[in-house]
């Protein structure tokens, strides 16, 4: 199994680069993210790479970074998630917006992705949940506010009300309660609008 090239970067297309290794050209699929990561032509790259083989071909995907590898291999754990759809997913999210997504329970941006709809974006979220928290972002879901209920659960609905998505939502309201403490609802919502307007 190939788990890492590093080469001159031969071409950058919408879906991949082709990486040339002494002579050897690999075609290695990738998110928009990666692919941004990679210098131009003739530049050298250093990729991670998922091996995936099939029936019918042997495919390469490669990630600038260890956690989107990690995502990678998670998302594909879920039923009706395959390879394409998983760098759709790390194409629209970062690592770090995943975890925020799923401990918000934001439906609407798992569906921002291509190939994602509304079941799917339920079953991510189902199947991810308890998976998430040990995922190489710096995001803890055990901390994320979604599961405290009470004066959060009113501040990020009020926030909702607004037009605010639950995923642009939750770290201001989380830092909001990290400034203000135990206060009211009135002034978490206000802090809240504050990291929100920054």
């Amino acid at each position: 199994m190939i788990a890492l090239l590093t080469g001159s970067v031969v071409a950058l297309e919408a879906t991949g680069c082709v990486i040339d290794v002494n002579g050897v050209g690999y075609l290695v699929q990738a998110s928009t993210r990666t692919l941004s990561a990679l210098p131009k032509p003739p530049g050298v790259a250093r990729v991670l790479v998922e091996t995936v083989v099939r029936e019918d071909a042997i495919l390469l995907f490669g990630f600038a970074e260890a956690a989107e590898r990690d995502w990678f291999r998670l998302l594909t754990t879920v039923q009706g998630v395959g390879a394409k759809v998983a760098l759709g997913i790390l194409s629209a999210l970062s690592p770090k917006d995943l975890v925020t997504a799923i401990a918000a329970g934001d439906r609407t941006g798992l569906t921002r992705a291509p190939g994602v709809g509304p079941k799917l974006a339920v079953r991510l979220l189902t199947e991810l949940r308890d998976k998430a928290g040990g995922m190489p972002t710096g995001v803890s879901l055990a901390t994320a506010p979604a599961a405290a209920g009470g004066v959060v659960a009113d501040v990020l609905s009020a926030l909702a009300n607004l037009g605010y998505r639950r995923a642009e939502a939750l770290p201001a309201v989380e830092r909001a309660v990290a400034a203000e403490g135990e206060a009211s609802l009135d002034a978490i919502l206000r802090a809240s609008l504050r990291e929100l307007a920054r």
